[in-house]
């Protein structure tokens, strides 16, 4: 359970310990797993609604803190073919910063974990269009052997006979989980909307709730405390309160910066400084033999 603060910054307490052993040369920083995750919006009077879950608190890693769904990178998915449309795997490859290989995974991660923790699918039986209601049954039995990793989401399409919407995702941002994380991610964080005649559920069982919400209401939530999340979450929706709809916010994203966001800590007299480059509302002092100031 992460320490309380008077922001929603969510902060283990285990973290100062954690980078003093770092610092110390007595932790051996983890390799990152790749990850993908998808911000799924919507347009409202208010403007864009994005959909959040809240992860249980049970969960080891951020338990009660709003995410978006996502996860792990399925290596099966580096080299089978999958039926694609939109950019090429070059392209995506060029701009994720990986081999075309990886890029195709990392695609399909964003596509198959918003269908597997929201019930929502960028696929369609032709390269110009998008499934209806996936709410049925063998959907449902479909759904649940992707989450058991019983098959892969790229026999799942060939199956089904689906192409791959890549069109319908935009690379937003990128960040990697500390090096004093136990559990470690390399995330690309993707923009997407939500289809015509698809519908979103709360199909996890890492969280509790579910909720559609503007940025605006999610970040104002956030500043007072309500709402726990991790930098990079509260970060993008604060990236896209800029945006009236959907459709600017997608529009924006082949325009936007993918280098990695990796937080530093280094020592300053009796304190240790944590700190997220070009985000400068997460830095923590953290007094050498005690938790975050």
């Amino acid at each position: 359970m992460a320490n309380a603060q008077a922001d929603g910054q969510w902060y283990p307490p285990e973290w100062p310990d954690r980078i003093r052993a770092l610092a110390d040369g007595a932790l051996t920083p983890v390799t990152p797993k790749r990850a993908a995750t998808v911000m799924l919006l919507k347009d409202t009077g208010d403007g864009p609604a994005v959909h959040m879950l809240r992860r249980r608190t049970s969960m080891a890693f951020a338990g009660g803190a709003y995410a978006y769904p996502g996860g792990g990178v399925d290596p099966r998915d580096d080299d089978r073919h999958v039926r694609w449309a939109g950019p090429t795997r070059a392209w995506w490859a060029q701009r994720l910063g990986v081999d075309e290989t990886a890029a195709q995974a990392i695609v399909c991660a964003a596509v198959r974990e918003t269908y597997e923790e929201a019930g929502v699918l960028l696929a369609g039986p032709t390269p110009d269009s998008v499934v209806g209601d996936t709410t049925g049954e063998d959907w449902e039995a479909d759904r649940a052997a992707l989450v058991a990793r019983e098959t892969s989401f790229a026999e799942f399409l060939d199956r089904r006979g689906l192409v791959l919407r890549s069109d319908l995702l935009g690379a937003w941002t990128r960040w990697i989980t500390p090096e004093f994380e136990p559990r470690r991610y390399d995330t690309w964080f993707f923009v997407a909307a939500l289809p015509d005649g698809q519908r979103t559920r709360n199909a996890s069982t890492e969280a509790d709730r579910t909720v559609w919400i503007t940025p605006r209401e999610a970040a104002a939530g956030y500043d007072r405390g309500e709402l726990l999340m991790m930098p990079p979450t509260i970060a993008t929706l604060r990236q896209l309160t800029a945006y009236k709809g959907a459709a600017e916010a997608l529009d924006a994203a082949p325009a936007r910066d993918l280098t990695p966001v990796l937080a530093t800590a280094r020592l300053v007299e009796d304190r240790i400084v944590l700190s997220w480059p070009g985000h400068d509302e997460f830095t923590k002092h953290i007094p050498t033999g005690g938790g975050p100031a």
